[in-house]
């Protein structure tokens, strides 16, 4: 039953961070380290995940916007697909998570939206929920308030990600559960993002987009 909340700390997305927002460390492990963080009138704290991966700007960026392949690596994701492509850096998609009986599974649509700045090369990903756009299920919650942003910072041939996430869950599931098992699920997600980067598609990766 505790596995339960691991999905809705790792699939939708999350707040911005700002200079005044404190970090307290919840776990580090395999140079993954994640933080939580109070969030004013929220039982819900943000969550931030930082690590450093061996992989391009290209290769990153093609694996978050390769929605359809959260099946692999986004912890307990049942099922992830295309909604609409606006265009190649602009897309929405819908997302159903599995969580244990006597629970209900959790859903969302979010729209991700990908930017490079032209000076630094650091690529911003917005994943903000929307409503709409996919009929809600019965017996599935419909996820309605969550933010988020993947900052990917290219360092010596590597990139440093920065993720942060703040949602949620609606329905019934108590905050001090989500709270205090906040770092599995981005910590299973991370680590398994970290093996699916070693794929052929992403690590052949080039992105007309996106200057490495």
């Amino acid at each position: 039953m505790r596995k339960f909340i691991l999905l809705l700390v790792i699939t939708v997305f999350y707040l911005p961070a700002s200079a005044q927002t404190k970090w307290k460390l919840i776990a580090d492990k395999e140079q993954i380290r994640i933080y939580s963080s109070a969030v004013p009138e929220s039982k819900i704290k943000a969550i931030k995940v930082d690590c450093v991966v061996d992989a391009s700007l290209a290769q990153m960026v093609a694996l978050v916007l390769d929605v359809e392949a959260g099946t692999q690596w986004v912890y307990k994701t049942k099922s992830c697909t295309l909604v609409k492509r606006v265009s190649p850096t602009d897309l929405y998609y819908h997302s159903e998570i599995s969580l244990p009986w006597p629970l209900d599974n959790r859903d969302f649509v979010a729209h991700l939206m990908a930017r490079q700045d032209p000076t630094t090369k650091a690529v911003t990903i917005d994943g903000p929920v929307v409503a709409g756009m996919v009929p809600v299920k019965r017996n599935v919650v419909r996820v309605s308030d969550s933010k988020g942003r993947w900052l990917l910072t290219p360092v010596a041939g590597k990139v440093r990600i920065e993720y942060i996430l703040h949602t949620d869950p609606g329905g019934y599931l108590p905050a001090w559960a989500v709270n205090a098992f906040a770092a599995e699920g981005p910590m299973e997600t991370f680590k398994s993002m970290k093996q699916q980067l070693k794929l052929p598609k992403y690590k052949n990766a080039s992105l007309t987009f996106i200057a490495n």
